[in-house]
């Protein structure tokens, strides 16, 4: 007997497997056939079915596994940082109400150091928009030097240009004051029921970079002058009327302003033409 080529072998098994099935189904008679269509499919052809049918159970979890696999690490990421952002921010903003309370030692006259309550209410007065706008005036309406004048001018524009910009970020914030504030501020307005930044904080800043760059100062009064910036900063936590980042985003934006200050500083000449229109020379 010739030995059996791997064609005929595998011929052989495709008419074991599905050519045998083939064949029978087309020697059937048509009454024979119509009876095999009404009969159920057996178990083990209802398994092959639902193995191998395109639109199977099977191949769509298959298909929706894959899919959910190869789009949960994006899910991840997208997911991951956010949720640490959160959870930082929360945890500063934490750490600033707990340390804000902590300070707040003069909020009212029942608290550890209510007893300097009103100290620390005249040091919020000394660093107050009116007293600083009304003092600058007075000053320049009575200096007689050129070089004095132009100081004070940019002094005055400096102190607006400050007020300005502290209520349109109140008003944009609208951070609310602490819990443990006593609302008996001097000379408050509509921003003033907010927190974010402290007004105080940065016209300090402000002040006391404008007096050690414009002003001939001895050194025991230039450590005054940051004594004062730091004291009314502290004050305004320790009396309860902010928080800790605040005075802190204060003080940097009192800073910045005062470079601003100086980039946009008023010469003498453009001193005369100012006076000239507000009829004060």
């Amino acid at each position: 007997m010739p030995a059996h080529s791997p064609k005929s072998r595998n011929r052989e098994r495709e008419l074991k497997s599905g050519g045998r099935l083939d064949f029978l189904v087309l020697s059937k008679p048509p009454a024979a056939l119509q009876r095999a269509a009404s009969e159920p499919p057996s178990p083990r052809h209802r398994a092959v079915q639902q193995l191998e049918g395109p639109g199977s159970g099977l191949g769509l979890g298959l298909r929706r596994d894959s899919a959910s696999s190869s789009s949960q690490p994006d899910d991840d990421c997208m997911k991951l940082n956010p949720s640490l952002l959160g959870i930082a921010l929360r945890s500063l903003l934490a750490i600033d109400l707990w340390l804000s309370k902590c300070l707040g030692v003069c909020a009212t006259e029942d608290s550890p150091w209510g007893s300097a309550r009103p100290i620390m209410k005249l040091i919020e007065v000394s660093g107050h928009g009116i007293p600083w706008i009304g003092g600058t005036l007075y000053c320049l309406c009575k200096s007689d030097s050129t070089a004095g004048q132009e100081v004070l001018l940019n002094l005055l524009l400096a102190l607006i240009l400050d007020l300005v910009l502290v209520g349109i970020v109140k008003s944009l914030v609208r951070r609310r004051r602490p819990t443990h504030n006593k609302m008996d501020m001097f000379a408050t307005f509509s921003v003033d029921r907010y927190s974010f930044p402290s007004g105080h904080a940065t016209r300090a800043a402000l002040g006391g970079r404008f007096f050690l760059n414009h002003l001939v100062l001895a050194v025991p009064l230039r450590v005054l002058v940051v004594l004062w910036v730091c004291i009314v900063g502290l004050s305004r936590v320790m009396l309860g009327r902010h928080n800790v980042t605040d005075v802190v985003c204060g003080f940097s934006m009192g800073y910045l302003q005062y470079s601003l200050v100086e980039y946009m500083w008023l010469s003498s000449s453009n001193l005369q033409t100012f006076l000239r229109l507000w009829g004060l020379k």
